[in-house]
């Protein structure tokens, strides 16, 4: 099979999956013909710059590969929606921010670090978005759970790990820190 051939069935398969694609997936396509890991990721690197100076690109996530549009043409993506995206409200950012940053951590914690209870509309919406899930229990009274992020949250922001977040002392205003961010739910 020749190096072409193999990067249109990858191209093909990423673009049919929501979800990345690791290359030991991507392996699987080719269950028969003796394709390796190192053709693979050839045919990543050359859909990568194929993609170079196009409207989407190749995004290297943390469990695998997707092809996404370029943030830069949200703009005119946009104008297609009948409706704006809701923007999500700042109190459901803070608590999003606390269980990225200070994982494990339990709903009471977020209320003591914001200084008002946490909705459970919030907490819903985020595990309705698979954003964040219960990671385990608090051993302390009443058994609270313990909040962390999930693999949905690093792929819908683009990180292939945890460590990729923005240091907090960088983050010295929130809502300038949210507008550069530009969190519109899609």
């Amino acid at each position: 099979m020749d190096n072409n051939q193999i990067k249109y069935i990858v191209e093909a398969a990423l673009m049919s999956f929501d979800e990345p694609l690791s290359v030991q997936h991507l392996k699987q396509l080719f269950d028969e013909q003796a394709v390796s890991g190192n053709d693979i990721n050839r045919a990543l690197q050359q859909l990568t710059e194929d993609y170079a100076d196009r409207g989407i690109e190749l995004q290297q996530l943390n469990k695998g590969f997707r092809i996404q549009t370029r943030p830069q043409m949200q703009v005119w993506l946009d104008n297609l929606r009948q409706k704006k995206p809701r923007k999500l409200s700042r109190a459901l950012l803070e608590t999003l921010a606390l269980v990225a940053y200070r994982q494990p951590i339990t709903r009471g914690e977020i209320e003591d670090v914001r200084g008002v209870a946490v909705s459970s509309k919030i907490i819903h919406y985020l595990m309705d978005k698979e954003w964040i899930e219960e990671v385990g229990y608090r051993d302390a009274p009443g058994k609270p759970a313990l909040l962390g992020t999930t693999e949905t949250f690093l792929n819908y922001f683009n990180l292939k790990s945890l460590q990729e977040l923005p240091a907090l002392a960088e983050i010295k205003d929130f809502e300038s820190f949210e507008q550069s961010l530009d969190f519109s739910e899609q």
